[in-house]
């Protein structure tokens, strides 16, 4: 440090690719670092950047009050802290686990002496400490804690509190996700049945691209929906006329020889839905469909 700007400490628990590129931002923002990780090699680069490297998880949390963990899983988590003194530390857990797990990670802290929060990365570790490429994570737990620490959690990427049930950075984490994996699976699709044809998908790229940003309305309109409850109001596109075009989309698939194993279970879902009572359901939006994915 070549000014007299206080800096916060922390430490520091797995250097996988993520954990490794959450060290680099912090230790560039000029923060007093100490690190752990299981395998001692990973850390020796990070050493040379300025990092304080600790013998045993027990020695790296010892070292300081905020304690952020990033490591495989939560059984990872669990035996890495196994008999580690948390009393009165602040534990941020990076780890990417579900909400069951986050909620039992909390209560389990707690049990310890310690504070909780949660978090769920919205990112790539090349995503990490470039603000530009609108990373972000999300956290949840104790408000306190987040309040207290927020400045430096924010130095990697961009911190969003979503509440103080601690399971719920990982559930906006994972619906986040699974929104993604669907349109990953739309593409995919898409970019099948042109291949073969004389259709270059680089031509189909920006055509694919702004059609899904157009359809982008429907992420708004559906919280609406499931909000009122009112699926028939203004339906533009109903459930029923939606069924019968999707049987263009499988004969057209059957004709392009692809698999139609990526976008079948939407479709049958809608058909579901139509077929448990088509004088309800006809005139409804798809959206309506969505209630009979919960158990």
């Amino acid at each position: 440090m070549t000014d007299n700007t206080p800096r916060n400490s922390l430490t520091l628990l797995g250097l996988g690719d993520m954990g490794t590129a959450l060290a680099r931002t912090w230790l560039a923002a000029g923060h007093r670092l100490t690190v752990w990780n299981r395998t001692t090699a990973k850390a020796a680069a990070l050493a040379a950047e300025g990092a304080l490297v600790a013998a045993s998880p027990a020695e790296a949390v010892a070292a300081n009050g905020l304690v952020v963990v990033c490591l495989l899983d939560d059984a990872s988590v669990g035996s890495a802290l196994d008999g580690v003194d948390l009393t009165g530390k602040d534990v941020v857990n990076l780890t990417t686990g579900t909400p069951a797990e986050g909620r039992a990670r909390a209560a389990w802290a707690e049990e310890r002496g310690a504070r909780f929060v949660d978090g769920g990365i919205m990112a790539t570790p090349t995503m990490i400490g470039a603000p530009e490429a609108g990373g972000y994570v999300f956290y949840s737990g104790s408000r306190a804690l987040f309040d207290t620490h927020r400045a430096v959690l924010e130095v990697p990427a961009g911190a969003r509190f979503v509440g103080e049930d601690a399971g719920h950075a990982a559930l906006h984490d994972v619906a986040l996700l699974s929104a993604m994996w669907g349109m990953f699976a739309g593409i995919s699709h898409a970019y099948a049945l042109i291949e073969g044809e004389d259709i270059a998908p680089k031509d189909l790229a920006p055509l694919l691209s702004e059609w899904l940003g157009a359809m982008g309305f429907f992420v708004g309109n559906a919280a609406e929906r499931l909000t009122s409850r009112d699926f028939t109001s203004g339906v533009v596109s109903n459930l029923a006329m939606q069924v019968t075009g999707t049987g263009t989309m499988l004969r057209t698939a059957e004709e392009q020889g692809v698999s139609t194993e990526l976008i079948s279970p939407y479709v049958d879902l809608l058909r579901r839905r139509l077929a448990a009572d088509p004088a309800a359901h006809a005139g409804e939006d798809t959206v309506g469909a969505l209630l009979l994915l919960k158990r």
